[in-house]
């Protein structure tokens, strides 16, 4: 039995377009997170940094759940390097990174140059360089400027870009791909 409107429309196919909308409209890391689901019940992220001389090996997901030290960790290694200010990075970047690398298929960790970048380093920055920005999500804990020596900036970012779950600037005059977990958009050459 199907309740039937005057234009013929059934209360099932109304509830089914309705659906449809709520789940296309609403915003989700759900391609990030297919590709992780490829990965088996275990998320790890590998990074060195070359301002610290620190590195990272680190498993931060484990069969649905987030590991909170190894995030306390990720955080602390993610930190201000000019001033060892940090703040909480946020998990979905983290996730982001992940995703992209295992879909570049290397077993090279991330050189990160830059994480969380507190306010003073933020406007240090600035007054060097057009290409930061005022409210950069780097301040928020939510961006990572990344490079690899086995894969070009093209490459990089077209594995982030197919996350389809942030942002993802290429920066190919200064080898190295953005990521952050803000709005799905792309920019630089």
């Amino acid at each position: 039995m199907t309740d039937t409107s005057s234009k013929g429309l059934t209360r099932r196919a109304l509830l089914g377009a309705f659906a449809a909308t709520t789940v296309a409209a609403a915003p989700t890391y759900s391609n990030a997170f297919g590709f992780l689901r490829g990965g088996g019940d275990i998320r790890r992220l590998k990074m060195y940094s070359g301002r610290t001389g620190e590195s990272i090996d680190m498993i931060y997901w484990i069969e649905g759940n987030y590991i909170k030290d190894a995030l306390t960790e990720i955080t602390h290694f993610m930190r201000d390097w000019r001033n060892n200010k940090a703040l909480n990075i946020d998990a979905r970047t983290v996730d982001i990174m992940t995703a992209a690398h295992n879909l570049m298929d290397t077993s090279e960790p991330y050189m990160l140059l830059s994480g969380y970048r507190s306010p003073e380093t933020n406007a240090m920055l600035r007054s060097r360089s057009s290409g930061v920005a005022k409210n950069s999500l780097h301040l928020r804990g939510q961006a990572a400027d990344l490079r690899l020596q086995s894969r070009s900036v093209n490459q990089m970012a077209r594995a982030a870009a197919a996350c389809a779950a942030g942002g993802v600037g290429r920066y190919s005059r200064s080898d190295f791909v953005h990521m952050d977990c803000g709005a799905v958009r792309s920019w630089g050459s």
